[in-house]
């Protein structure tokens, strides 16, 4: 008999959570329709945060032409010395120019 009553009580709370998420996603889809988000601008603004090669290269001092083993020679020097300081911010700035480089010059080799 008890088995019985928690089994009803688990599947009545499963409903009402389910009830209660579907609610939330259509509130959430009618709240972004009225500001104005549409999915194209959801995208845009996605890949809008995506570090450009030209900012990647001002962040770590190096230009197209420089070898990868200066690169990462920069990328250690900074991102030991933003260590040091503590500044998360620059760090991951740091670290974020480093993977959008190697991913150009990936891309390069790959052609």
């Amino acid at each position: 008999m008890a088995a019985r009553v928690l089994a009803n009580l688990i599947v009545a709370g499963a409903g009402i959570l389910i009830r209660a998420g579907t609610q939330a996603y259509r509130q959430a889809i009618i709240n972004g329709t009225k500001a104005g988000v549409t999915a194209e601008g959801a995208k845009a603004a996605t890949a809008a945060k995506q570090m450009t090669l030209q900012e990647a290269q001002m962040i770590l001092g190096v230009d197209s032409k420089t070898p990868l083993e200066e690169v990462l020679k920069k990328y250690n020097h900074l991102f030991d010395v933003n260590e040091k300081q503590g500044s998360f911010y620059l760090q991951s700035k740091v670290y974020r120019a480093r993977e959008r480089i190697e991913a150009e010059q990936g891309q390069q080799q790959a052609q």
